[in-house]
């Protein structure tokens, strides 16, 4: 007998343009999601591959318990310190960033905003992964698709999120307070939400700038970017040669 066909709502995307078009979301309206819709977002989070199948992800959902409300005060007062840091170690404060509608001075603005009212996030999900072997340098592979899995299924829903790593320097306070067993990977934190502005083409390098064809730094003719695609020229030096890093053509 023929099984029956797995039933889903309609996209809001199709998806090669969900692909495309979901960008890292960090302005969320201050509204909650839905269960349905962060339902189908895990749905398809747990969809994602894993090595052997052995699916070992696992998801914390913070909302707005009372313990949620302690994770997310502990993980916004470390964000707030990274970011800083960062900010100044990078100059977020100098050259571009001065010029107010400047990719620097947009990013900055974007980023104090998220982390200042990072407690305000609508949900909070902590991707884990229960290791059933000692740490490899490769067990990300059985944890982030699924993470990928999950921001895709927000965009198609008309949500989005961002996956972060702001639970680091407050991991061990983590794990007391939501008893997460020392077996388990903490691999991020991903908030969630209504986005307050709208989703849109990502910008990345041209595609014939990342793929090689036969050999490392060997050029692939038939890899090319469709018709009105954004290019971002941001990232590290374009070509590698002899070890040694360099700026390319």
């Amino acid at each position: 007998m023929d099984e029956a066909p797995l039933s889903l709502p309609e996209d809001t995307v199709g998806l090669l343009e969900g692909i495309a078009t979901t960008r890292a979301i960090r302005r969320f309206r201050a509204e909650p999601v839905p269960d349905e819709a962060l339902s189908l977002m895990l749905f398809a989070a747990t969809r994602a591959p894993s090595g052997s199948n052995r699916q070992p992800f696992r998801f914390l959902v913070l909302r707005d318990g009372e313990r949620a409300a302690q994770a997310k005060s502990l993980i916004g007062t470390a964000a707030r310190a990274v970011w800083a840091a960062k900010a100044k170690a990078e100059h977020y404060d100098e050259g571009s960033a001065r010029v107010p509608d400047s990719p620097k001075a947009r990013l900055a603005a974007t980023m104090t905003r998220f982390v200042e009212e990072f407690e305000s996030v609508p949900v909070l999900v902590l991707p884990c992964l229960v290791r059933y072997r000692p740490p490899t340098s490769t067990e990300g592979a059985s944890v982030y698709p699924a993470c990928q899995n999950l921001l895709l299924a927000a965009r198609a829903l008309g949500y989005g999120g961002v996956l972060t790593g702001w639970h680091q320097p407050v991991e061990p306070q983590l794990r007391a307070l939501l008893d997460v067993p020392d077996d388990v990977l903490l691999a991020g934190a991903i908030a969630l939400g209504r986005p307050e502005g709208r989703h849109g083409p990502v910008r990345r390098r041209p595609v014939a700038e990342l793929v090689y064809d036969d050999g490392w730094g060997c050029s692939a003719p038939w890899a090319h970017d469709p018709p009105g695609t954004r290019f971002a020229a941001a990232g590290p030096p374009r070509s590698r040669v002899s070890g040694n890093w360099s700026n390319g053509a």
